[in-house]
C-alpha cells in the first residue's frame, strides 16, 4: 500500500488506518508500505507513523530511495554518485557501497529535499553534461505539505533535463521496477498481491503494470471524477482503507495485501 493519502494525510493518521494495519498484523497477512518519499530512512518513517498511531515495522517499509539504491547496485556495484537529497537517499546509497562525490561520478542521483539549491542544480547539470548518467528517485511533480503543494523531484528533473537534454531514469512509482523490488523485499508474488493507493497516475498504474490487483481509496489525490480521466481502472474503489476492515483476508480473492 501507499503511505501518503492511504495511511496518513499531512502526517496525521487517516481514520481507520491504525485498525487496518492492526488487523493485517493480527491475521498474519503479508504487507509492505511502498512510498515514493525518499526523504527519510525506514527507521525515521517508522517513528513518524508510530507517532500517528500506526505500528509499521521497519522491514515493512519500502521507499523510492531504497529502490534507487538497489537499482544502482545492480547496474554498477560499488559505484559513485553525486546526490541531491536527504538522509533517506544518502543512507540507502551508502548501505549498498556507493561513494558520494562530485568528482567525475558515475551517476547524478536526484532525490527530494526541502532545500533545493541553485548551486546543487548547477553542479548536477555540469556533471551530466560531463558524462554522468541521470537517475531520479520518482517522477512526482509536486508533493503535499501543511501549506499546500511543493515542487518535487519531477519538477526539478524537468529543469535539469531542459538544461542538459538528458532524460532521467525514474525508479519510483509508476515504474514497475519499484513494485517488483517491494514484492521481493517481503517475499511476495504479484499473482496474489493487491496494491492499495490513492493516485491513479502512480499507485494504480504501477500496480496494474506489475501484474497486481488494485484498490483505489479516495482519501488522497484521486476523486470519483478524476478516475474517469484515465484509460484504466482499479479493480475496486473505496472511500478509505477503513472499508477493508473485516475484509483484509480476502477483499476480492487475493490472499496478500501490499
Amino acid at each position: 500500500m501507499d503511505m501518503d493519502g492511504v495511511l496518513v494525510r499531512e502526517e496525521h493518521a487517516i481514520p481507520g488506518a491504525g485498525e487496518f494495519i492492526a488487523e493485517l498484523t493480527a491475521n498474519g497477512i503479508n504487507f509492505v508500505v511502498v512510498t515514493n518519499n525518499p526523504l527519510y530512512t525506514r527507521r525515521d518513517l517508522r517513528a513518524r507513523l508510530l507517532a500517528g498511531g500506526l505500528d509499521v515495522p521497519e522491514d515493512r517499509i519500502w521507499t523510492s530511495a531504497l529502490a534507487t539504491a538497489q537499482f544502482l547496485h545492480t547496474q554498477r556495484p560499488d559505484g559513485t554518485a553525486y546526490v541531491i537529497g536527504e538522509s533517506g537517499l544518502t543512507t540507502a546509497l551508502h548501505e549498498v557501497g556507493y561513494i558520494l562525490t562530485e568528482r567525475d561520478p558515475d551517476y547524478v542521483v536526484l532525490g527530494e529535499t526541502r532545500n533545493y539549491s541553485f548551486e546543487q542544480i548547477t553542479t548536477a547539470i555540469r556533471l551530466i553534461l560531463g558524462g554522468a548518467r541521470f537517475v531520479a528517485t520518482h517522477p512526482d511533480a509536486t508533493g503535499p505539505s501543511p501549506y499546500g503543494v511543493l515542487p518535487s523531484v519531477g519538477s526539478i528533473a524537468a529543469l535539469i533535463e531542459t538544461a542538459t537534454q538528458r532524460r532521467p531514469y525514474f525508479v519510483g512509482k509508476p515504474n514497475p521496477l519499484m513494485m517488483r523490488s517491494a514484492l521481493r523485499a517481503i517475499g511476495a508474488h504479484s499473482e496474489n498481491t493487491v496494491m492499495i493507493g490513492d493516485r491513479m497516475d502512480t499507485d494504480i498504474v504501477a500496480g496494474m503494470e506489475a501484474g497486481l490487483q488494485t484498490i483505489l481509496v479516495l482519501t488522497g489525490i484521486s476523486t470519483p471524477t478524476s478516475i474517469g480521466l484515465y484509460p484504466y481502472r482499479p479493480r475496486l474503489v473505496l472511500d478509505s482503507v477503513a472499508d477493508l476492515i473485516g475484509r483484509t483476508g480476502d477483499p476480492f480473492g487475493a490472499r496478500t495485501v501490499a
